[in-house]
């Protein structure tokens, strides 16, 4: 690193250090109407100083300081049975709805929301960027679906029934969604009716299937770890289709991608926790977008003691364009509050074949409540 590096890097820890004795006055809040009536409000914020190598006009390494991402949580219930979340996030523009689903809890083995979300998928995808292993989401390489598809941060507008069985050891969603949000330079259903296009309009339907073989794992979204509170080894499997789901002003075709992804977790006695993941992939968009179709896959490691927690990651997108794209992850967590409160540093080393290398190394911040 250059000798400005180093001093960006300093300057952007002190910023970030100042400012950990406020985190008591950050709060959310939960207000009762009566017998499960209520309104809660939230918040999440994640900013970072980064470099990049070849970042800079110049070509030089780039030293900048970037606010990732603010979100506001709203959430209601009318009942036992009825409630719904409003939740949005600034895009660096300006605020945009994330997720706007109304929610039917008719018990933990049987749930219906309708609205804006994340469509079954991969535990990467499910867990995003404020409950991942380091801190931030690694979508884009392997697990593509936040980075190249969706309304917002690879949300999907549709329904989704989902549960938790078997002593809520074997998690279940499926779902209908608009879809037709896959791949770089497909169109939507409306731009493809306005470049004439023909095409038949075909939901997209996705599901998931999981099996927690030691603590089970209740809820719809996921968790990318959790940090040493739980034992785990879960094994997840999803998968997505739609006929018509890619279109091109040039053609059309089917759109199909399933995973697997494995988690485990273990407690050590006096010596923190240990955790290790996988998952594969593999992307089909009908031959009509080949930079992105192909297989993919990730591997990772994690130990968490006395709330420091060092983990490697590394992954691959092997397109079938011939084109690859590797990137090698190796960083530190701090854990101040579980997700609430974290600070972390990151390298990353990415290599796509026919390009130089590009390293990165940041620090990041990240509250929420």
């Amino acid at each position: 690193m250059t000798s400005s590096g180093k001093k960006g890097l300093l300057l952007a820890l002190i910023a970030m250090a100042g400012t950990l004795p406020a985190l008591e006055a950050q709060a959310g809040a939960t207000v009762n109407f009566g017998p499960d009536q209520s309104v809660s409000l939230g918040f999440g914020m994640r900013t970072s100083y980064s470099s990049v190598e070849h970042g800079a006009a110049d070509g030089s390494r780039s030293n900048d300081f970037n606010l990732d991402s603010a979100r506001l949580y709203l959430g209601g219930s009318l009942n036992r049975q009825i409630k719904g979340m409003f939740n949005t996030e600034w895009d660096g523009d300006k605020i945009r709805v994330l997720d706007a689903v109304g929610e039917f809890a008719f018990s933990p083995e049987l749930n219906v929301w309708a609205g804006r979300m994340l469509s079954p998928s991969d535990r990467a995808n499910m867990a995003g960027p404020y409950y991942s292993l380091g801190g931030g989401y690694w979508a884009g390489v392997a697990s593509r679906y936040g980075y190249n598809g969706g309304i917002f941060r690879g949300r999907d507008d549709g329904v989704t029934v989902w549960g938790n069985l078997l002593d809520g050891r074997l998690g279940y969603s499926f779902g209908a969604f608009e879809g037709h949000t896959f791949g770089i330079g497909s169109l939507t259903q409306s731009q493809a009716n306005a470049a004439g296009l023909r095409a038949s309009d075909k939901p997209m339907f996705a599901g998931r299937l999981q099996y927690d073989f030691w603590d089970p794992e209740p809820g719809y979204y996921g968790t990318g770890n959790y940090l040493g509170t739980k034992d785990i080894l879960a094994v997840g499997l999803a998968g997505r289709s739609q006929k018509n789901g890619v279109l091109t002003p040039a053609a059309g075709g089917d759109y199909r991608s399933w995973s697997l992804d494995v988690l485990l977790e273990k407690r050590l006695p006096g010596a923190g926790a240990v955790s290790l993941e996988g998952a594969w992939y593999d992307y089909d968009t009908g031959n009509v977008v080949r930079a992105e179709q192909g297989k993919a896959w990730l591997v990772g490691a994690g130990y968490i003691v006395n709330r420091f927690q060092p983990f490697v990651r590394y992954q691959k997108f092997e397109a079938d364009t011939g084109i690859d794209t590797r990137q090698t992850d190796a960083g530190v967590n701090y854990v101040i509050d579980g997700y609430n409160a974290q600070l972390a540093a990151l390298y990353s080393r990415t290599k796509v074949t026919g390009a130089d290398d590009r390293s990165t190394f940041s620090v990041t911040l990240q509250l929420q409540y």
